[in-house]
């Protein structure tokens, strides 16, 4: 039985994910029931963190070796000398993998509960501590700073705040210590900032990285990393990244061209193009020029003879554009309640295909096209892929290196050699349930690096190259 509970859903939304994973071609590979199990695997396994944290190792400053020493003696203070491997990835040279620890059965709840929000609970789930704005409720008005408290998860926002009683659907996260009495976290005067509950007893035991190694470490995602080196910008191209916040992708692509060449980054949301800003400049790099704009408008109707370096842009600008798209991120762990609407979910797909329209157009002829999301469904993934190579004659799906998801899912109308040209990272594919420090001290390297290409969030990779000749 899982720690959690299957990731839910809105009755339509449930009722279109069955179908796409129900569909006749996966029944057919897979047979009904192996169907049938893959897709209850993978409403498991989205509502538990990833087995690995992952970390990319900030190049343009530093070495991956000396990170590493730093990031090991780091871990070990944090986990009380427990022994705590870091990781290289063999085909990702620039990232760190640390295994986490859990889920761990046997931790003793406390009288005294703090309810925080779905979001900050995911967070915590993932290695941080509980900040103030994160808490609903705590259940004991004898809350007092120093107290022992064990964390609950709200998962359906339906916990009201300040509540001293919640008797809703709530997640076991682990135990902390309240930085705060109760009065403090609720003042009158307004919420405060700052630390509320520092864990000790996480259920899954993985490192924060609050003020760590701030310019040397970016977190994400291991398929968020493998997209940069699939677009593989060479130092003194033009690269455009449409969607860009909060400049994970951004900034790595700038570090992979060695701060030489120009990185436009886009997003239509200021505070989060301030956000693009900021980790350029902690992780100091000079390539990156952020705009704030819609990326659906980014292409002139004519050709530009200005100097203006921002948007709109001439047509074939770019060497290379990344369109990490906007998308209905179902694929995001952990996350054991989706709340988007049916008619929120299928939105995406018109957008995207405005982006790429764009996108195309922007790109020069020869150049490269790397579009992905962090979503499951077919209709932004593969169907996307189909439509784009039927509505531009002048794309062509092209290999992607490094490979280490799995092939495109059936379903769309692709061809076998077409859906092997994909990637996609399926958390269905992992048959294990978590790692104990037994188990992981008894593994062998290579095996847990092939558990971290699979464990992780569910993501999609394509790669279109544009023709010399149009």
């Amino acid at each position: 039985m899982s720690f959690f509970p299957k990731i839910s859903f809105q009755c339509e939304v449930e009722e279109y994910l069955t179908k796409v994973f129900r569909n006749n071609e996966l029944i057919t590979a897979l047979g009904g029931q192996e169907a049938e199990n893959k897709y209850q695997s993978l409403l498991s396994r989205l509502s538990h963190p990833p087995s690995f944290t992952t970390v990319r190792v900030n190049t343009h400053l530093s070495s991956v070796k000396h990170v590493k020493k730093l990031l090991f003696e780091e871990i070990q203070k944090q986990f009380k000398g427990l022994c705590v491997p870091v990781l290289e990835h063999p085909k990702l040279q620039d990232i760190l993998l640390i295994p986490v620890i859990g889920p761990r059965r046997d931790l003793k709840k406390h009288p005294s509960e703090v309810i925080v929000g779905a979001q900050c609970g995911y967070a915590v789930l993932r290695g941080a501590h509980v900040y103030v704005p994160g808490i609903v409720s705590t259940s004991r008005s004898v809350v007092k700073a120093g107290d022992l408290v064990s964390v609950y998860s709200d998962i359906e926002g339906k916990c009201k705040r300040g509540a001293k009683e919640f008797k809703g659907v709530k997640v076991f996260l682990g135990n902390g210590i309240s930085e705060l009495s109760r009065s403090e976290i609720f003042s009158s005067s307004g919420p405060l900032k700052g630390l509320g509950v520092r864990m000790i007893e996480p259920v899954y035991l993985s490192p924060s990285f609050d003020n760590v190694l701030p310019s040397h470490l970016f977190l994400q995602n291991l398929p968020s990393v493998v997209v940069s080196h699939i677009l593989s910008p060479q130092p003194g191209e033009k690269i455009l990244d449409m969607c860009a916040a909060p400049g994970g992708k951004a900034t790595h692509l700038a570090t992979l061209m060695h701060d030489q060449g120009e990185v436009i980054a886009m997003d239509k949301i200021a505070n989060k193009v301030k956000k693009i800003k900021l980790n350029a400049e902690l992780l100091q790099l000079n390539c990156i020029k952020a705009f704030c704009y819609d990326g659906t408008k980014a292409l002139s109707v004519e050709k530009r003879e200005d100097e203006q370096e921002g948007p709109p842009f001439s047509p074939e600008s770019f060497d290379r554009i990344l369109l990490d798209a906007p998308c209905s991120g179902m694929g995001q762990r952990p996350n054991m309640a989706y709340s988007s609407t049916l008619k929120e979910v299928t939105s995406y797909q018109p957008l995207q295909r405005k982006l790429f329209t764009v996108a195309v157009k922007l790109l020069k002829p020869g150049g490269v096209l790397v579009y992905s999301t962090c979503t499951i469904t077919l209709s932004e993934n593969e169907e996307q892929v189909a439509w784009a190579l039927k509505r531009f004659p002048c794309l062509q799906l092209h290999p992607q290196e490094p490979h280490i998801g799995g092939e495109g899912m059936k379903g769309a109308g692709l061809t076998l050699d077409q859906l092997k040209l994909l990637q996609r990272f399926d958390p269905a594919a992992v048959t294990s349930q978590g790692m104990d420090i037994n188990s992981l001290q008894d593994s062998r390297e290579d095996d847990l690096i092939s558990l971290a290409n699979k464990d992780c969030i569910g993501f999609f990779i394509a790669k279109f190259i544009k023709s010399k000749s149009q």
